[in-house]
């Protein structure tokens, strides 16, 4: 009965506790990552999409904010715990428009997620053979650094890191 059951679990136990003990060793990064800060929604009518979210939803939504350097018009819906950010091609040459091309209705763009050091996750990152789309960071829709990787490198999905 019980002291069967408990005599045949003893080697799981065991099992764990060594396989903790062993990743202990293993050296950490530099430095870390955080929480999801927003996921970005390419959108071919920026002014339906705010709608949708304000007036059918009822999310707390900011202005349309241009960012030039970027290519695109960016508005963001409050939903809590995180955010959703909605584009808007800006200019002939925005990555938005191409997307768009290709996705006429609009649809999931990237995620956006926290670092504590986004230099040092450049550089480990690099060493680890992920492709980041810039050489040097660039000021964000919220005035901090970010950085993309590579869809390729991330299992079809584009990753922003933002500096938290």
């Amino acid at each position: 009965g019980l002291l069967t059951r408990l005599q045949t679990s003893a080697p799981t136990i065991r099992t764990l506790s060594s396989s903790k003990s062993f990743s202990q060793n293993i050296p950490g990064c530099l430095w870390k990552l955080g929480r999801l800060n927003h996921v970005a929604i390419a959108v071919p009518d920026l002014q339906k999409a705010q709608s949708l979210y304000k007036d059918v939803l009822g999310a707390q939504v900011s202005e349309t904010v241009a960012l030039p350097e970027h290519g695109v018009y960016t508005v963001f819906v409050e939903l809590g715990n995180t955010k959703l950010e909605l584009l808007h091609p800006l200019g002939e040459k925005s990555p938005i428009a191409s997307f768009l091309q290709k996705n006429k209705t609009g649809g999931m763009h990237h995620i956006c997620i926290e670092v504590d050091d986004i230099k040092a996750a450049m550089t480990e990152l690099k060493k680890r053979k992920i492709r980041i789309l810039s050489e040097e960071p660039k000021i964000g829709a919220h005035g901090k650094p970010v950085i993309f990787l590579h869809p390729k490198d991330c299992h079809g999905v584009l990753v922003e890191l933002e500096q938290a």
